[in-house]
C-alpha cells in the first residue's frame, strides 16, 4: 500500500482528484511496478513573468518529485498560439510566435526556482514536438474523437453560446491539443487549475482512444491575491511575482489578510498535512500570533525561491523599517531633472517613479492610484504633483519599502 502520509500530503490543496481513488491507484502500481510516475503540468507561456498563484501547480509538482516521482513540465509553444479558453468570454488574440518563445525561456528560468533541476526527476517538453508534424489526415483523425456537443460542455462555451458570443473553430481545438499532450508524453497524472477540469478530462479520453491507460486528474485550489479576495492576478494588482526584490515578497506576504495565511501556507509550502494541522490549531487557539506565523510564512517563501540570506536581509529589512521604525540603510538619493518639471512647476510622478525605480510608468500610474506611493508616510494618488512638494521629501513605493529614497533640495 502506498505511503498513507504521502497520500494526505498530496491531497493538500487539492479540489478534486478524478476518478475516485485514483491517486491511490496509480501509486500503487508505481510501487508495484517499480517505476516513476509521470505527472504532467502543462503550462501556455503568455506572458514572461509569473506570480505565486502560477506556483501552486509547480508545488504539488515539485511534492511528487520528492517523493520520487517524474515531473514532465510541458512548455505549451503550440497551444499558445491557439489561446486557451479557459474562463474567457471572448476570444483571445492570438499571440506573437516570437513573443511565446521568450516568454517561454522566461518561464522555464523561473520555474526552476520551485522545481528540482534533477534530470532524473524533471523533463521539458515543448508541445510543438508533436503538435508541429502532425499531417492533416491526423488533426483529422483527432477531431474525429469528439463531437461539437462534447466541446460545448464546457462552462466557458456554453456560456457563450447561450449568449450568441462567437466561438471561433479555432478555440475548439485547444482541448484536443492539450489533451494530445498527455498522449505524447504517456502521462500518469495530470495536475491543473480547477479551470482545467474539461481540458484534463479530453487527456483521459484521448488517452483511451489511442490505447493508454488514462491519467488520473489532480485540480488544484486557487490562491487569494494580497488583499484576501480575489485570486492573485497582476491585472488586479494583488500579486507577489517571484522575481520581485525579497524584500518586497517578504512586505507583501505580511500584509495579507490573517484569514488567507493558512491558504497560503497550504498552497505554497512543503510542510506535511499533519504539521499544518498543527499550525492552524495552534493559530486558533492562540498558541501563535498571527503576526509571527506571517513572518515564518515570508521567511519560508523567500528562502525557496531566493536561499537563506536573502531571506534573512529581508526579514532584518521588514523589521527595521517597520518594527523599529529607523530610516533604512539603503535609502537612494534622488534628484529632479530640470526637464521633468513642467509649465507651473509640476511633475509628472509616474515617469520620475520610472527612472528612479524602474518598472513601467503604467505600473507605477497603477501604484499610484492605488495609494501605493507615499511621501514622508503620506500616501499620495495624484498623478502631478508640484515639484516644491517633493524636494526634501522621502519617497517610498510598495509596503515593504523595497523602493525608496529621498529627494534632493
Amino acid at each position: 500500500m502506498p505511503d498513507q502520509r504521502l497520500i494526505a500530503d498530496l491531497r493538500v490543496g487539492a479540489v478534486e482528484i478524478l476518478p475516485d481513488g485514483a491517486l491511490e491507484e496509480k501509486l500503487a502500481l508505481a510501487e508495484r511496478e517499480g517505476r516513476q510516475l509521470r505527472v504532467k503540468l502543462g503550462v501556455d507561456p503568455t506572458a514572461p513573468d509569473i506570480h505565486l498563484g502560477h506556483t501552486v501547480v509547480l508545488n504539488k509538482l515539485r511534492q511528487f518529485q520528492d517523493a520520487g516521482h517524474r515531473a514532465v513540465l510541458i512548455i505549451g509553444d503550440y497551444t499558445a498560439r491557439i489561446g486557451d479558453p479557459s474562463g474567457r468570454s471572448r476570444t483571445r488574440p492570438r499571440l506573437d510566435p516570437a513573443a511565446i518563445d521568450a516568454n517561454a525561456e522566461t518561464y522555464k528560468e523561473q520555474a526552476f526556482l520551485i522545481l528540482d533541476d534533477d534530470s532524473g526527476k524533471l523533463e521539458v517538453r515543448s508541445n510543438g514536438e508533436w503538435l508541429a508534424p502532425l499531417s492533416t489526415e491526423q488533426i483529422f483523425d483527432l477531431t474525429a474523437t469528439t463531437t461539437v456537443a462534447r466541446i460545448l460542455e464546457r462552462d466557458d462555451f456554453a456560456k457563450r453560446w447561450a449568449a450568441h458570443q462567437p466561438i471561433s473553430l479555432l478555440e475548439m481545438l485547444y482541448p484536443l491539443a492539450q489533451g494530445y499532450d498527455s498522449v505524447a508524453v504517456r502521462a500518469d497524472i495530470e495536475l491543473g487549475g480547477t479551470d482545467q477540469k474539461f481540458n484534463l478530462f479530453m487527456g483521459r479520453d484521448l488517452q483511451e482512444h489511442f490505447g493508454q491507460p488514462p491519467q488520473a486528474i489532480m485540480t488544484l485550489d486557487i490562491l487569494p491575491g494580497t488583499d484576501g479576495v480575489e485570486r492573485m492576478s497582476k491585472s488586479t494588482g494583488n500579486y507577489i511575482g517571484v522575481t520581485e526584490d525579497p524584500r518586497d515578497i517578504y512586505g507583501k506576504v505580511m500584509s495579507i489578510p490573517d484569514q488567507v495565511m493558512m491558504t497560503y501556507f497550504r498552497l505554497l509550502t512543503a510542510h506535511h498535512a499533519d504539521e499544518l494541522s498543527r499550525l492552524e490549531a495552534e493559530l486558533a487557539d492562540g498558541d501563535v500570533s498571527p503576526r509571527d506565523l506571517k513572518a515564518r510564512l515570508a521567511r519560508e517563501l523567500i528562502e525557496r525561491l531566493r536561499g537563506v540570506a536573502a531571506a534573512q536581509a529581508a526579514e532584518e529589512h521588514f523589521d527595521r523599517v517597520f518594527r523599529r521604525h529607523e530610516v533604512a540603510d539603503d535609502v537612494q538619493e534622488l534628484a529632479l531633472l530640470p526637464s521633468e518639471v513642467e509649465d507651473g512647476g509640476t511633475v509628472f510622478l509616474p515617469a520620475v517613479m520610472e527612472r528612479w525605480f524602474g518598472q513601467s510608468r503604467s505600473e507605477w500610474r497603477r501604484r499610484i492610484q492605488q495609494g501605493g506611493v507615499s511621501l514622508d508616510g503620506v500616501a499620495v494618488t495624484q498623478l502631478a504633483v508640484p515639484a516644491a512638494d517633493l524636494l526634501g521629501r522621502h519617497v517610498k513605493a510598495g509596503k515593504s519599502a523595497g523602493a525608496q529614497g529621498r529627494v534632493r533640495d
